[in-house]
């Protein structure tokens, strides 16, 4: 996939605010500090596009990036930060449940999960909240490269046991080295050659 334009088209806290255009959207999800933005960047070329932080629970809106004016990548606040209100963290859940729920639109959803340690509770509710609303999810083990050739069986077990997922569902990924980063295109690719037919 070659990326030929990539805009911040919209700041969203609720569905009025929700972009108008028609495309297939893939939302992100993860932990605080899984890499969601050196992730996004990976994907679209651009080394400081999304930005990165170093504090935790910053993005509190969802981010709709138009790609090729082919696709969104929708990324929403990080869970399980500790710092955050529970008011915060009640109006981000709402935010998220809402559109999951209205959003058409929506084709796959990436959900990103620290490949150095095993998956948490808050990455095992937010998968089984994912499941409830049957959406097509993507495991996406971001920094792979810190983890030894020699300790990767045994986290790949210890992910796919703990999440209950298998081997299509899971894609080993670095935004240091690109790994990972053609297999996200050829999810991506499939829905967007799908609705081309459809067109």
């Amino acid at each position: 996939m070659k990326i030929n334009s990539v805009e911040l088209k919209t700041i969203a806290v609720r569905q009025s605010q929700y972009p108008e255009e028609v495309v297939p959207e893939f939302l992100l999800v993860g932990r605080s500090n899984v890499g969601k933005s050196s992730f996004i960047n990976a994907l679209i070329c651009r080394k400081n596009f999304a930005r990165t932080s170093s504090k935790p629970g910053k993005t509190q809106t969802l981010n709709f990036y138009l790609v090729n004016n082919a696709f969104f990548l929708v990324d929403v606040p990080g869970y399980g930060y500790s710092k955050l209100s529970k008011d915060s963290d009640k109006k981000i859940g709402l935010m998220i449940e809402e559109y999951l729920k209205k959003r058409e639109t929506l084709s796959h959803v990436f959900m990103l999960i620290d490949y150095r340690h095993k998956p948490t509770e808050d990455d095992i509710m937010m998968y089984n909240f994912l499941k409830y609303y049957n959406i097509n999810i993507t495991i996406v083990a971001t920094k792979y490269d810190k983890v030894g050739a020699s300790s990767r069986a045994k986290q790949d077990k210890l992910i796919k046991e703990t999440l209950k997922i298998e081997d299509k569902d899971f894609i080993h990924f670095s935004s240091t080295t690109k790994k990972g980063r053609e297999e996200i295109y050829k999810v991506i690719n499939e829905y967007l050659t799908k609705k081309e037919s459809e067109e």
